[in-house]
């Protein structure tokens, strides 16, 4: 497994950007598949986007599509969620997870391919 920790939540009103990022230590980060999830109160744990391993493919939920942004740097172990435009339904913790490539991107949506996960950031968008 990997070990994730994330970073760069805080409170923010809407309209507003946010950069999460989550360093990576453990096991070849380069080889990993990158996601981010969210969780809000009372809700299930929802994809929000991933990044292949060499960084040249992305996927995104529908809900974050123009707004939200991956990116990935192989050499410092990092990668990165930069939200525009935020809005309340935003509101939610943020999950890194690292999975084992091997599948097209668009696989990566599901939980379960995932096998280390991060302590969660916490993003509230006030409205």
């Amino acid at each position: 497994q990997v070990q994730l920790v994330e970073s760069g939540g805080g409170l923010v009103q809407a309209g507003a950007s946010l950069r999460l990022s989550c360093a990576a230590s453990g096991r070849t980060f380069s080889r990993l598949v990158m996601g981010w999830f969210r969780q809000a109160p009372g809700k299930e744990r929802e994809f929000v986007v991933a990044i292949s391993a060499s960084g040249s493919y992305t996927h995104h939920a529908d809900s974050v599509k123009g707004r939200f942004a991956i990116s990935r740097d192989n050499a410092k172990n990092t990668v990165y969620l930069q939200m525009n435009s935020l809005k309340p339904e935003d509101t939610a913790v943020y999950y890194c997870a690292a999975a084992p490539a091997g599948y097209s991107i668009g696989a990566y949506r599901a939980r379960n391919l995932y096998d280390s996960w991060g302590q969660g950031t916490q993003v509230t968008v006030s409205s």
